[in-house]
């Protein structure tokens, strides 16, 4: 069975650095592409972060170009989103997701509010 489950959220102050986990059961991060999703309050999910599985290809929305890393621990099986310059925009809950087969997984999200 697929399983998601994204972990690392809190609330930081603007300017801040939170590090988000993914730990994936059921399949091999190391084996399929790996997206962050996000959803703020009352807004459609964004797309945020992309991994190829070959873990070569890293692609960011532009409005966290520069700011956020993704990256994958095989070892683990977990992917990572590094959140540097935090701004209360990135404000949101957070969602790891794999597409397997045609079909889109996503596991429960984690929450993160920038605020002062």
């Amino acid at each position: 069975e697929v399983q998601l489950q994204a972990s690392g959220g809190g609330l930081v102050q603007p300017g801040g650095s939170l590090r988000l986990s993914c730990a994936a059961s059921g399949f091999l991060v190391s084996s399929y592409d790996m997206l962050w999703v996000r959803q703020a309050p009352g807004k459609e999910p964004e797309w945020v972060s992309f991994i190829n599985s070959g873990g070569v290809r890293t692609t960011y929305t532009d409005s966290v170009k520069g700011r956020f890393t993704i990256s994958r621990d095989n070892a683990k099986n977990t992917v990572y989103l590094q959140m540097n310059s935090l701004n209360p925009e990135d404000t949101a809950v957070y969602y790891c997701n794999v597409p397997i087969s045609g079909k889109g997984y996503r596991g429960q999200g984690t929450l993160v509010t920038v605020s002062s």
